[in-house]
């Protein structure tokens, strides 16, 4: 999650002008991950310092090394953002794809993110797997909200299985990884019954959504707040900034659990889109904290419970299932994320 993103929302709904660590829990969280960010060494990080500490790690990053996509904004919707990159392995025979989908809260993040996942491309395409990555619809003044990201996630993998001939691609071994919004985004599809439409007159939504190995970081198996409560046997928890405009619920007026908004808190979940015929997943977290009524919704949305309480019910289907978090006990059967996408990818 860009927590710079947490960090603007913040300062909007507490209304000042320079918000502190003394009275807002997400600038509490950042000073004690990034103690460096307080500049003047004062114990106290405000917004302006944790902004200017933000833009010094992009600067950074920025010159990080990089893989230029064999194919670089490829249109595969009608809207502006839905464009993707493609990194082509070397093959003689179609080749498996990862499909990598960008966090951001649903409200920001980009593909280009995955150009400096140098490790990432080269051990893929190493093991003969081609990879993409894709940016889709943001939440923007009371558009985009819940399921368009969604969709347009399903619409880049029926592109890319519809040109699969034309980039080599084995169209039945997609897989598909991502963090934070894009790893609750990767489950939601792996999960959900096949958006496939064969009646369509568009030969691209003809084609299937379905993928066959999951492999998201700190990603929401779950987005709906009763069972959130439950999980975490709490009776609230701080809002999470995008979550308003990603139900389309109004600004400013306590959150009420209606009927039609539990309806789509439970479909914008992929737990509850579960079967038994799902693909295996692979997921990691940060360390098995406790939360409280009062934590940084920051650690709730990425904390390992997501991941515990989806292989409870992936064992109960009999689906593979791994959590990997930070201090927990070893995956078996595979060294890493890596190795089990290229065990699935592959086949081998």
């Amino acid at each position: 999650m860009n927590w710079l993103l947490c960090l603007f929302f913040t300062a909007m709904l507490c209304g000042a002008a320079d918000p502190s660590s003394k009275n807002n829990a997400f600038l509490q969280g950042i000073l004690k991950r990034f103690p460096q960010a307080d500049a003047n060494k004062d114990g106290v990080l405000t917004l302006s310092e944790a902004q200017a500490f933000q833009k010094a790690q992009q600067e950074r990053q920025a010159n990080r090394p990089k893989i230029k996509p064999t194919h670089a904004d490829i249109v595969y919707g009608p809207h502006q953002r839905n464009r993707l990159d493609l990194w082509l392995a070397k093959s003689g025979k179609p080749t498996p794809l990862l499909v990598c989908i960008h966090g951001g809260g649903f409200a920001g993040g980009d593909k280009s993110s995955y150009h400096r996942k140098v490790e990432l491309i080269n051990v893929m395409r190493a093991a003969g797997i081609s990879m993409a990555a894709i940016n889709y619809r943001l939440l923007k003044a009371g558009k985009n909200h819940y399921p368009a990201a969604m969709y347009d996630g399903a619409r880049a993998l029926q592109f890319l299985r519809h040109n699969a001939k034309r980039f080599n691609l084995d169209a039945k071994r997609f897989g598909a990884a991502g963090g934070s919004a894009g790893g609750c985004m990767l489950m939601w599809l792996g999960f959900h019954d096949d958006l496939a439409d064969p009646k369509s007159d568009d030969p691209v939504s003809r084609q299937s959504t379905r993928l066959l190995a999951l492999a998201p970081n700190v990603g929401q198996s779950c987005v709906h707040l009763p069972t959130l409560l439950e999980w975490f046997k709490l009776k609230s928890l701080v809002e999470f900034p995008t979550s308003r405009a990603f139900f389309n619920y109004p600004p400013g007026k306590e959150v009420v659990i209606t009927d039609e908004l539990d309806r789509t808190m439970r479909d914008a979940s992929p737990i509850f889109h579960l079967s038994k015929d799902d693909p295996p997943c692979y997921m990691t977290f940060g360390a098995n904290v406790t939360v409280t009524a009062s934590s940084n919704p920051g650690l709730w949305v990425h904390h390992p419970i997501m991941g515990f309480k989806l292989k409870e019910a992936m064992d109960k289907r009999g689906i593979e299932c791994h959590v990997q978090y930070k201090e927990g006990p070893v995956v078996k059967g595979y060294r890493d994320q890596n190795d089990f996408l290229i065990k699935k990818l592959t086949g081998k």
